[in-house]
């Protein structure tokens, strides 16, 4: 079985700063796929060469069998992705700005699949209130809902629960988790909060200045590191090699 995100010493420079180095990456279909690193390690410009935001320096990448350079079309038609931050017009209403969204990626059946990604994200009857009267936590729901319209393999998030409370990030850890075993997408997540690796993800990465120092599972890693008492001291021994 290919992998459905691959990476073949993908690198990418900053004039002369290396911000990844010669990374090489497979992950399986139906991964829910946990990337750590420490601020700067290179986990955004992973995800935005993947999501054909921005070209490597060298290397390539594919999602899905698709190589992210010269058949860019066929990869977005295929992900989704969940920016840290994502920008909303606050002025108009849930439902508005998911239509032009989806208007814009040219979504079949734009209102079906909206009300579909709202039921899913159990969001119903807030369609017509405004986005500026949401907390993060539901900006980043109805996030999640503008990345799923057009019913994505693939789902990129990037640290999806950064400043959120414990009640919102329980919440978007559930949708995470009952898309992967609902609709069976593969989920990629970039993220710091260990605690949220470990009740989520299937598949741990770490990345450390650019280069990847460790890949498996977390069944397997958890009993490789015997020694240590949680995820977070794993890391961390990882972190100092």
């Amino acid at each position: 079985m290919k992998p459905i995100i691959s990476t073949n010493n993908l690198t990418k420079k900053y004039k002369d700063d290396i911000a990844l180095n010669h990374l090489n990456l497979e992950i399986n279909k139906g991964e829910i796929f946990g990337f750590l690193g420490h601020n700067g390690a290179g986990k955004t410009t992973t995800v935005s060469i993947l999501t054909t935001l921005i070209a490597p320096t060298s290397g390539a990448a594919s999602i899905c069998g698709y190589d992210t350079q010269t058949e860019g079309l066929e990869v977005q038609k295929r992900i989704g992705y969940l920016p840290e931050n994502v920008k909303f017009y606050d002025n108009l209403t849930v439902y508005e700005n998911l239509e032009y969204l989806a208007k814009l990626s040219g979504t079949d059946n734009p209102k079906g699949k909206i009300d579909e990604a709202l039921k899913f994200i159990d969001f119903t009857g807030y369609e017509n209130k405004k986005l500026g009267e949401f907390s993060k936590g539901m900006r980043q729901r109805i996030g999640i809902a503008q990345a799923i319209l057009h019913d994505p393999e693939v789902l990129f998030l990037d640290e999806p629960t950064s400043g959120l409370d414990p009640m919102g990030i329980k919440k978007l850890r559930e949708i995470i988790i009952k898309l992967n075993k609902e609709k069976g997408m593969t989920i990629f997540m970039n993220t710091h909060l260990l605690s949220e690796v470990a009740k989520t993800c299937t598949t741990i990465g770490v990345l450390n200045h650019g280069n990847l120092i460790y890949l498996d599972s977390l069944e397997n890693t958890m009993k490789k590191f015997k020694d240590e008492s949680s995820l977070e001291e794993i890391y961390f021994s990882m972190e100092n090699k």
